[in-house]
Parts: C-alpha cells; structure tokens; sequence
C-alpha cells in the first residue's frame, strides 16, 4: 500500500480540523504510516482472534475445570461484555492520549490477560484473565480505525480499510477453527501459551517502532457515563448473550428471569443516551452522538448491525446444525468453517481496491443480496442436506459480508469529519458486539424454542431440531431483506473530507 507523502492525511488538531498538509519530500512520514498500520492490524488480528478461539473448548473446559456449561460459556460471554463496555470509553481516550500509549496500553493489556488465563489453576482466574484480554482488545480496534482515518487520504482508504476487514470478519471465524485444532492436538492452555510470545512480540516492536500520530487534545471524563454505559451496553450484551448461550448449553434455570438484564440495559441505554446528548453540548460527552447527525453514517451503521447479526448468528448456529444433525465432529466442523473465512480474507484488499475505483454501491448491494439469498437458502436445510451444498453456501455468505464490510466500514468513517473520528470508531466497535450479541440470541433461541415444542409433541430429535435452525434462518432471512432495501441508499462521502461543522454542534 504506497500513498504519496503529499497526500497523506496529517493528524488532528484539537479542534478537530486537519492540520497543514505534509509537504512534499518527506517519504520518511509515508514509511512510518505504514509501518504504524501494519503494526496495528497485525495486532488487531492477534487480539479479535481470541474472541472465539475458545468457543469449541467448553467441553474440554468443563472436564478439566470441573465446571457446568453455564460457567464455560461465561469465558465467551464475559469477553463480549467487556468488549461492549469499556469500547465507549475509547472514545475519549483517543482524544485524550496519543498513538503509542494508546497501543503500549491495549496490547500489555491483553498480553497480561493472555498470561493470567495460561497458567490459570482454574476457572475463576482464567475467567479474570479473560476480562483482562477484552480490555486490551476493545482499545485496538478504534485505536485502528482511528489512526487510519487520520493517516490515509479520503480517495485510497478502500484498500486499507479492505485489510480492517479481514481482521474483523476474519479473525473471529477463524477462532473456532485453530482452537479445534489446538485442542486435539494440546491441552486448553495452548490457546494462551501459543498466543502468548506472538503477543510479546508485537507489543515490543510497537512500543519501539510506533510514534505518535495524533494530536491529543483535553477531553473532559464523565464518572457517571461510564456507569451508564456498563449498565446499558453491558446490560444488553449479557441478556442478550443469557437468552441464547446458556439455553444453547443445556444450562439450568437462571436466578432472575432471562428479560431482566435486558430490561436494565434499555434503561441503562436510555440514560446514557440523555445524558450524552446534555454533555455534547459543551463537547464533554464520552460518547459523542452527533455522529448519528449524518445520514450515510447512520444508514451504515444499521446495515454493519443486521451484517454482524447474520455473521454471528450463523457462527453459532451452523456448528450446532453441523453436529447435531448432520453428525460431524468438533475437527471436521471447524474445517467446514475455514474456507468460508479465507475467502473473506482474500477478498478483502479486492474489495477495498473497488471500492477506491468504484464506490460503495456497486459492491454492497450485490454483497447484501448474496447475503440475503443464502440466508433463504438456509431455511432449507435438514438431516439430508449434503456437506459439499452447505460448505458452499457458507462461502457464498462470506463472499457476500466481504462484499460488505470494507464499504460499511469505510463510507460509514469517511463520512464524519475528523474531530468524530474517535467517536465514530467507539460507536461502531460497540456496534458489533451488541448486533454480534442479539445475532446469537435471535439464532439459537428461535432454534431451542422451536426444537423443544417439536420433541414435546412426540417428534425425533434430530429432524426437530433440524427444522428449529430452518425458523432461525427464516427470521434472520426476513432481517436481510431490510439490509438489501438500505444498500440503495449507500453512497460515497464526499472527497475530500472537510472540517465543516456537524448539525447541533
């Protein structure tokens, strides 16, 4: 990726408009930018990595560990809810403090929590030491996108946003793949060990080769907007993540009822939402909502949800589907997953390159209408589908999300002006996990409940619960179908981004 130095966006001032244009003569400044971004994607890949990897080890887990299947899954679900509520808070940290300790505090975050969660002597360190892990890893990816926003120019971030891409989509549906691997081949513990000297690594050839590129600036912090957000979006992720994880596990009941943590995050939301919009005012908010001002960032935002949503909704159900009704294995099922997130990966840089030529039109309303189609497919599927069909309908929805992430991602930023860039990252990140959260949910709760209403009526278990995972589909099917409508309405931002003051401001 080789831009110019006279074309490289400079950082922010602490207004928020774009400082002095570098001047020409200085490849030096074009060297050290992509040096920062390369050094920040691969990062980025090593921490959302992890967010899945240990996904196929709740059964190993609950052996070695001696733990139930509601406390395994807790290893998965308290990553998500930790990512959902420190990520608002990236916001003012990446106005508030500059690039490298920014990325020395994320990447020995995660590289603490890698450790702990090793040599954990069981499970409730390992848990500790998976919150230490979310923490670091809910600063990287707004502190990527961020940091690219600042340094690549409006016409050229395709490309560069087509490699966010492979890290976000990428990663996470390779998790459940390496951590079958891993286990049947080790013990649990290599899934930290393994990571771990790759950790170490990155965060000392960051902490050596990555310089500042941003301009802090002072930014107020708000105490009780951080209560509120651990109440609303973590309220959010952990119900939703109850309402189909445990039941996906055979847990027993919960100790309130299922809709009460969700109840508490629509309140705790609420509240943060009203106080937000009282601190903006005085440009004190932690989480600036003035981004939802523009429209193409709203609408793309949307279409990110519903996409994150079906991602890992079918993340979560086609292993189950895979096992359960067709009989593979957990090695077998993990493979069967594998092209599907390579060919994402391979896309990628593709599509990120269209889309600098072509805009985001022309590839997310086809991606949205692949999507869309497979997920109709799906509603399908029963004990005689074959495994060549299935494998290649998992590849076509992966053609069609990469279709869709670099754009999503790219026109969504490339729309706001410099100053929300911060922002705009924070509400994204948080974004995906809530959709990722309320995908599970949806998927596996439609499944269960359906699944559960045939047997008791006296059907076999396997044809039951083949057709609870077609009325998931179906309903996530339904949901696509707004996906394809708001792809009409995606266009490019206007080039080049300008400082211009955003409505309410």
């Amino acid at each position: 990726m080789r831009h110019d130095a006279s074309t490289l966006m400079s950082p922010t001032d602490v207004n928020g408009a774009t400082a002095p244009q570098t001047p020409m003569g200085e490849p030096d400044m074009t060297a050290r930018n992509r040096l920062v971004i390369g050094l920040l994607l691969v990062s980025a890949f090593v921490v959302i990595l992890n967010e899945t990897i240990m996904s196929v080890a709740i059964p190993h887990l609950m052996t070695d560990l001696g733990i139930t299947a509601s406390s395994a899954q807790w290893l998965t679900s308290a990553f998500m809810l930790t990512m959902a509520v420190v990520i608002p808070i990236t916001g003012y940290l990446l106005q508030r403090l500059n690039t490298r300790p920014v990325f020395i505090l994320a990447m020995s975050l995660f590289t603490a929590g890698t450790l702990i969660s090793g040599t954990a002597p069981g499970f409730e360190i390992l848990l500790v030491g998976r919150i230490v892990q979310a923490c670091g890893t809910a600063i990287m990816m707004p502190l990527l996108m961020t940091t690219v926003m600042n340094l690549v120019p409006a016409q050229s971030r395709g490309r560069t946003m087509g490699n966010i891409s492979i890290v976000i989509s990428v990663a996470p549906a390779l998790g459940p793949t390496i951590g079958g691997f891993i286990l049947e081949h080790f013990e649990w513990r290599w899934m930290f060990y393994l990571v771990l000297p790759i950790a170490i690594g990155a965060l000392a050839l960051g902490a050596a080769k990555i310089q500042n590129v941003t301009t802090p600036s002072k930014a107020p912090f708000d105490p009780l907007s951080v209560v509120l957000a651990a109440l609303g979006f973590g309220g959010l992720v952990y119900g939703l993540s109850s309402l189909g994880g445990d039941t996906s596990h055979g847990a027993g009941p919960s100790i309130f009822p299922a809709w009460l943590p969700v109840a508490v995050g629509v309140i705790g939301l609420g509240l943060f939402v009203a106080r937000q919009f009282a601190l903006q005012k005085r440009d004190a908010a932690l989480l600036d909502l003035r981004t939802f001002a523009t429209p193409l960032f709203t609408i793309c935002v949307v279409m990110m949800a519903i996409s994150m949503m079906a991602m890992f909704g079918s993340l979560i159900l086609l292993p189950i589907y895979m096992q359960n009704v067709l009989g593979l294995d957990a090695s077998q099922t993990g493979l069967m997953l594998l092209p599907g997130g390579l060919v994402m990966g391979l896309m990628a840089p593709f599509v990120g390159r269209l889309f600098d030529k072509f805009g985001p039109t022309v590839l997310i309303v086809p991606g949205s209408i692949l999507v869309s189609g497979v997920l109709w497919t799906m509603t399908t599927l029963d004990q005689f589908t074959a495994i060549p069909f299935l494998l290649s309908l998992h590849v076509v929805l992966s053609i069609g999300l990469a279709l869709m992430f670099t754009p999503l991602f790219t026109s969504s930023l490339g729309s706001l002006t410099p100053k929300f860039y911060s922002h705009g990252s924070a509400v994204i990140g948080t974004v995906q996990q809530v959709a990722g959260a309320a995908g599970i949910a949806l998927f596996v709760s439609l499944m269960t409940l359906r699944t559960t209403e045939l047997v008791a009526d006296g059907a076999e278990l396997v044809p039951a619960t083949s057709q609870g995972i077609q009325l998931a589909f179906l309903c996530g099917a339904i949901i696509s179908l707004f996906a394809v409508l708001a792809a009409f309405f995606i266009r490019r931002p206007p080039q080049p981004v300008a400082a211009t003051p955003v409505p309410g401001h």
